[in-house]
């Protein structure tokens, strides 16, 4: 007999690669060891990307007035006013109580899969794919179907897989745009044809996670809600990425229904907002400085990425052993590893680059077991003096490695 409490099954096979690579660094921090960490989507883990001025003092300065008690379930109002406003001018006609207020999309997902799965039914996913995608909703009866992107084309979609992939039980088809892990940008011819696949299921919602929409180098990212006038969406975004405040756990899911067919649904997303009170009160204020004041900063931060990652790319090209499709949005690259020993024992790269040069970065295969395997994700949010540092050690260890 155990004499340990059990664990429930749901908890015990999360995985969330991410985070999980960070134990072992961690443990070499505390050794004396200097990590060089390309592993996470926090802007603020990296100097020069600092939260910007009014919003702090926003954030500060409500907690200053006191302003520190519950919400409303759904967001402040003013909050959801802008929301809605900054929603419009992306395309749709989005309506301030159409908005509700999370804390990050993580929340909103949780919230989503809630609301709409049961026993049985599927999410349709791409892979590879941002993890809670994976973990959550079989805590509901549901199973995660990934459908492919095109890594040999820019890691598009592939409309052929979606198409035989779809079925009746599908009640959730995700498009996250910009993509993470691989920074691919979908445009609307894209989004026009998954719009298309998706017209035949009734039963169907579409998740559109937007959540990196301001970090396009494209110019050819659009709301899917704005190209769309029959089916039910939920759009997803927040404060964390775009505005560099991931700590403050602020998202938010936008419903777009122009058929009135989520009628039900939101009465469930609202039932569920309500029974765990609210988001947080002077996050929100913070937030909402950043949607309603002096967006002229964001030029210089896309700038600042952009360059990053054209850095990141010439490297890679110049690199034996890794080669990479240029990402055209958000702040990552998924980097294939060439050399076929890696090709099914991409963590065994992650981990030994890490204990053996020090740099940290996220295995392919933690996200996505199948499509993401013999890649590794990079972040290329650091300064280029520290990519330059990274892309010195990855490619002294690959060399070595050969030899």
């Amino acid at each position: 007999m155990s004499d340990q409490v059990p664990v429930s099954e749901r908890a015990a096979n999360i995985e969330y690669a991410i985070r999980d690579v960070v134990v072992p660094a961690t443990k070499l921090e505390e050794e004396g060891h200097r990590i060089l960490k390309l592993n996470i989507g926090d802007p603020i883990a990296y100097p020069g990307l600092p939260t910007p001025q009014h919003m702090v003092d926003a954030y500060a300065q409500a907690l200053q007035d006191g302003k520190n008690g519950y919400s409303p379930s759904y967001g402040l109002p003013e909050l959801r006013t802008a929301i809605a406003k900054d929603e419009q001018h992306k395309g749709w006609n989005a309506r301030p109580e159409d908005i509700y207020v999370c804390h990050g999309v993580t929340e909103a997902l949780q919230i989503i899969f809630a609301a709409i799965l049961e026993e049985g039914t599927k999410v349709l996913a791409p892979g590879p794919h941002y993890p809670p995608y994976m973990a959550y909703p079989q805590m509901y009866g549901a199973t995660t179907v990934e459908y492919k992107l095109q890594h040999q084309n820019g890691w598009k979609l592939d409309f052929d897989d979606i198409e035989s992939k779809m079925d009746d039980h599908v009640r959730l088809l995700v498009l996250i745009n910009p993509n993470n892990p691989c920074g691919t940008v979908s445009d609307a011819e894209d989004i026009d044809r998954l719009l298309k696949i998706a017209a035949n299921y009734p039963n169907c919602v579409i998740v559109a996670d937007e959540i990196y929409d301001g970090l396009d180098f494209t110019g050819r990212h659009v709301s899917v809600a704005s190209r769309n006038s029959d089916l039910p969406v939920i759009v997803l975004n927040g404060v964390s990425k775009v505005y560099y405040a991931p700590g403050w756990r602020i998202g938010y899911m936008a419903l777009h229904d122009p058929k009135g067919r989520m009628k039900d649904l939101r009465d469930g997303i609202e039932r569920l907002l309500r029974s765990r009170l609210c988001a947080s009160t002077p996050a929100q204020i913070g937030y909402l400085a950043g949607l309603t004041g002096d967006k002229s900063w964001m030029v210089e931060y896309r700038s600042k990425v952009e360059a990053q990652r054209d850095y990141c790319i010439q490297r890679i090209d110049s690199i034996d052993g890794i080669e990479v499709e240029s990402p055209g949005g958000a702040f990552y690259m998924f980097v294939r590893l060439t050399d076929e020993k890696w090709s099914d024992s991409d963590k065994d790269f992650v981990l030994d680059l890490l204990h053996e040069e020090h740099v940290l970065l996220v295995h392919g295969s933690g996200f996505s077991p199948k499509l993401g395997k013999g890649h590794f994700r990079l972040v290329y949010l650091p300064a280029i003096d520290v990519l330059k540092e990274a892309f010195d050690r990855i490619e002294r260890f690959l060399e070595r490695r050969r030899i």
